[in-house]
Protein backbone atom coordinates (compact mmCIF):
# COMPACT_ATOMS: atom_id res chain seq x y z
CA UNK A 1 0.00 0.00 0.00
CA UNK A 2 1.39 3.38 -1.11
CA UNK A 3 1.43 6.08 1.57
CA UNK A 4 0.16 9.49 0.39
CA UNK A 5 1.78 12.56 1.76
CA UNK A 6 -0.21 14.88 4.03
CA UNK A 7 -0.37 17.78 1.61
CA UNK A 8 -2.01 15.63 -0.98
CA UNK A 9 -4.73 14.60 1.47
CA UNK A 10 -5.32 18.19 2.44
CA UNK A 11 -5.49 19.22 -1.20
CA UNK A 12 -8.05 16.50 -1.94
CA UNK A 13 -10.17 17.51 1.08
CA UNK A 14 -10.09 21.15 0.02
CA UNK A 15 -11.27 20.18 -3.47
CA UNK A 16 -14.17 18.20 -2.02
CA UNK A 17 -15.19 21.11 0.26
CA UNK A 18 -14.96 23.52 -2.66
CA UNK A 19 -17.16 21.30 -4.81
CA UNK A 20 -19.80 21.10 -2.05
CA UNK A 21 -19.73 24.82 -1.50
CA UNK A 22 -20.18 25.43 -5.23
CA UNK A 23 -23.12 23.00 -5.32
CA UNK A 24 -24.81 24.71 -2.38
CA UNK A 25 -24.33 28.15 -3.87
CA UNK A 26 -25.88 27.02 -7.11
CA UNK A 27 -28.89 25.61 -5.37
CA UNK A 28 -29.34 28.81 -3.37
CA UNK A 29 -29.18 30.90 -6.56
CA UNK A 30 -32.01 28.86 -8.09
CA UNK A 31 -34.13 29.11 -4.85
CA UNK A 32 -33.91 25.43 -4.33
CA UNK A 33 -32.75 25.99 -0.76
CA UNK A 34 -34.60 28.48 1.51
CA UNK A 35 -32.78 31.36 3.14
CA UNK A 36 -32.39 31.70 6.88
CA UNK A 37 -35.45 33.99 7.29
CA UNK A 38 -37.60 31.78 5.10
CA UNK A 39 -36.59 28.74 7.06
CA UNK A 40 -37.64 30.45 10.28
CA UNK A 41 -40.96 31.47 8.70
CA UNK A 42 -41.65 27.93 7.72
CA UNK A 43 -41.20 26.81 11.29
CA UNK A 44 -43.38 29.64 12.69
CA UNK A 45 -46.28 29.20 10.25
CA UNK A 46 -46.71 25.55 10.91
CA UNK A 47 -50.33 24.66 9.96
CA UNK A 48 -52.12 22.23 12.20
CA UNK A 49 -54.26 19.81 10.24
CA UNK A 50 -58.00 20.39 10.82
CA UNK A 51 -59.69 18.22 13.37
CA UNK A 52 -62.02 15.64 11.97
CA UNK A 53 -65.71 16.64 11.93
CA UNK A 54 -68.13 15.31 14.49
CA UNK A 55 -69.80 13.25 11.83
CA UNK A 56 -66.54 11.52 11.01
CA UNK A 57 -65.77 10.71 14.67
CA UNK A 58 -66.99 7.30 15.64
CA UNK A 59 -69.71 7.66 18.26
CA UNK A 60 -69.14 5.47 21.26
CA UNK A 61 -71.91 2.99 21.85
CA UNK A 62 -74.44 4.21 24.42
CA UNK A 63 -74.79 2.03 27.46
CA UNK A 64 -78.13 0.31 27.50
CA UNK A 65 -80.55 0.80 30.43
CA UNK A 66 -79.63 -1.14 33.44
CA UNK A 67 -82.07 -3.84 34.26
CA UNK A 68 -84.18 -2.75 37.24
CA UNK A 69 -84.68 -5.46 39.74
CA UNK A 70 -88.37 -5.61 40.50
CA UNK A 71 -89.12 -6.02 44.21
CA UNK A 72 -90.59 -9.29 45.04
CA UNK A 73 -94.18 -8.97 46.33
CA UNK A 74 -94.29 -9.34 50.04
CA UNK A 75 -96.89 -11.64 51.41
CA UNK A 76 -98.46 -10.71 54.70
CA UNK A 77 -99.15 -13.73 56.75
CA UNK A 78 -101.30 -13.24 59.83
CA UNK A 79 -100.20 -15.30 62.71
CA UNK A 80 -103.12 -17.32 63.99
CA UNK A 81 -102.86 -18.07 67.70
CA UNK A 82 -103.27 -21.63 68.64
CA UNK A 83 -106.36 -22.00 70.80
CA UNK A 84 -107.05 -24.80 73.14
CA UNK A 85 -110.35 -26.68 72.71
CA UNK A 86 -111.73 -24.93 75.80
CA UNK A 87 -111.14 -21.53 74.22
CA UNK A 88 -113.17 -22.35 71.10
CA UNK A 89 -116.37 -21.97 73.10
CA UNK A 90 -117.55 -18.39 72.74
CA UNK A 91 -118.15 -16.73 76.05
CA UNK A 92 -121.60 -15.17 76.43
CA UNK A 93 -121.63 -11.39 76.04
CA UNK A 94 -121.66 -9.50 79.30
CA UNK A 95 -125.07 -8.47 80.45
CA UNK A 96 -125.57 -4.71 80.47
CA UNK A 97 -125.75 -3.31 83.91
CA UNK A 98 -129.21 -2.09 84.79
CA UNK A 99 -129.63 1.63 84.56
CA UNK A 100 -130.99 2.99 87.77
CA UNK A 101 -132.86 6.16 87.15
CA UNK A 102 -132.79 8.54 90.03
CA UNK A 103 -136.26 9.56 90.91
CA UNK A 104 -136.58 13.32 91.11
CA UNK A 105 -137.00 14.67 94.56
CA UNK A 106 -140.53 15.87 95.13
CA UNK A 107 -140.77 19.61 95.12
CA UNK A 108 -142.21 21.01 98.29
CA UNK A 109 -145.71 22.12 97.71
CA UNK A 110 -146.24 25.78 98.43
CA UNK A 111 -148.50 26.41 101.36
CA UNK A 112 -151.89 27.77 100.51
CA UNK A 113 -152.47 31.41 101.20
CA UNK A 114 -154.19 32.27 104.43
CA UNK A 115 -157.28 34.48 104.28
CA UNK A 116 -157.22 37.11 106.98
CA UNK A 117 -160.46 37.56 108.90
CA UNK A 118 -159.97 41.27 109.50
CA UNK A 119 -158.96 44.04 107.16
CA UNK A 120 -155.39 44.23 105.99
CA UNK A 121 -154.75 47.39 107.93
CA UNK A 122 -155.02 45.45 111.19
CA UNK A 123 -151.72 43.58 110.49
CA UNK A 124 -149.83 46.37 108.70
CA UNK A 125 -147.97 48.70 111.06
CA UNK A 126 -146.39 50.63 108.18
CA UNK A 127 -149.23 52.00 106.11
CA UNK A 128 -150.16 55.31 104.52
CA UNK A 129 -153.61 56.57 103.59
CA UNK A 130 -154.22 57.30 99.93
CA UNK A 131 -154.24 60.89 98.82
CA UNK A 132 -157.46 62.41 97.53
CA UNK A 133 -157.01 63.22 93.86
CA UNK A 134 -157.36 67.03 93.40
CA UNK A 135 -159.42 66.65 90.24
CA UNK A 136 -161.78 64.23 92.00
CA UNK A 137 -162.12 66.74 94.87
CA UNK A 138 -163.00 69.59 92.47
CA UNK A 139 -165.45 67.44 90.58
CA UNK A 140 -167.05 66.14 93.77
CA UNK A 141 -166.12 62.48 93.21
CA UNK A 142 -166.56 60.28 96.31
CA UNK A 143 -167.05 56.61 97.07
CA UNK A 144 -165.59 53.44 98.59
CA UNK A 145 -163.00 51.23 96.88
CA UNK A 146 -162.46 47.65 98.10
CA UNK A 147 -159.13 46.05 97.12
CA UNK A 148 -158.09 42.40 97.22
CA UNK A 149 -154.48 42.38 98.42
CA UNK A 150 -151.99 39.44 98.44
CA UNK A 151 -148.99 39.30 100.80
CA UNK A 152 -145.88 37.11 100.39
CA UNK A 153 -144.04 35.27 103.15
CA UNK A 154 -142.09 38.44 104.04
CA UNK A 155 -145.23 40.57 104.41
CA UNK A 156 -144.74 42.51 101.19
CA UNK A 157 -147.68 43.28 98.90
CA UNK A 158 -147.13 40.98 95.93
CA UNK A 159 -150.39 41.75 94.09
CA UNK A 160 -153.45 43.97 94.41
CA UNK A 161 -156.58 44.44 92.37
CA UNK A 162 -159.93 46.20 92.65
CA UNK A 163 -162.57 43.91 94.13
CA UNK A 164 -165.31 46.57 94.31
CA UNK A 165 -164.86 49.89 92.57
CA UNK A 166 -165.93 53.30 93.79
CA UNK A 167 -167.32 54.25 90.43
CA UNK A 168 -164.43 56.61 89.72
CA UNK A 169 -161.18 55.35 88.20
CA UNK A 170 -159.13 58.13 89.78
CA UNK A 171 -160.20 57.07 93.28
CA UNK A 172 -159.49 53.38 92.56
CA UNK A 173 -155.99 54.18 91.21
CA UNK A 174 -155.25 56.30 94.31
CA UNK A 175 -156.18 53.35 96.55
CA UNK A 176 -153.98 50.90 94.58
CA UNK A 177 -150.97 53.23 94.64
CA UNK A 178 -151.26 53.66 98.40
CA UNK A 179 -151.63 49.95 99.34
CA UNK A 180 -148.59 48.84 97.31
CA UNK A 181 -146.35 50.83 99.68
CA UNK A 182 -147.60 49.07 102.81
CA UNK A 183 -145.39 46.78 104.92
CA UNK A 184 -147.26 44.15 106.92
CA UNK A 185 -146.53 41.34 109.33
CA UNK A 186 -146.45 37.97 107.52
CA UNK A 187 -149.22 35.56 108.32
CA UNK A 188 -148.33 32.45 110.39
CA UNK A 189 -149.45 28.83 110.10
CA UNK A 190 -148.05 26.28 112.54
CA UNK A 191 -145.27 28.70 113.37
CA UNK A 192 -144.27 29.13 109.68
CA UNK A 193 -144.70 32.27 107.61
CA UNK A 194 -147.14 31.83 104.73
CA UNK A 195 -148.76 33.92 102.08
CA UNK A 196 -151.96 35.73 102.95
CA UNK A 197 -154.95 37.30 101.22
CA UNK A 198 -157.02 40.10 102.69
CA UNK A 199 -159.56 42.74 101.72
CA UNK A 200 -159.02 46.40 102.37
CA UNK A 201 -161.61 49.14 101.93
CA UNK A 202 -160.78 52.78 101.21
CA UNK A 203 -163.57 55.35 101.71
CA UNK A 204 -163.21 58.63 99.88
CA UNK A 205 -165.44 61.34 101.53
CA UNK A 206 -165.45 65.05 100.74
CA UNK A 207 -165.35 67.35 103.79
CA UNK A 208 -168.52 69.29 104.48
CA UNK A 209 -170.86 66.72 102.94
Amino acid sequence: MMFQPAWERLAGLAVVVALHAAALWGLWQHRLLPGPQEAMTLFVNFIVPPAPKAEELPTPPRPGPRPVARPQPRQLVAAVPVLSPAEYVAAPPPQPSPVIEASPEPMPKPLEAVTLDSELSASCPDRAAPGYPPLSRRMGEAGTTVLRVELDEQGHVSAARVATGSGFARLDEAALSAVKTWRCNPAQRNGQAVRAVALQAFKFVLQGN
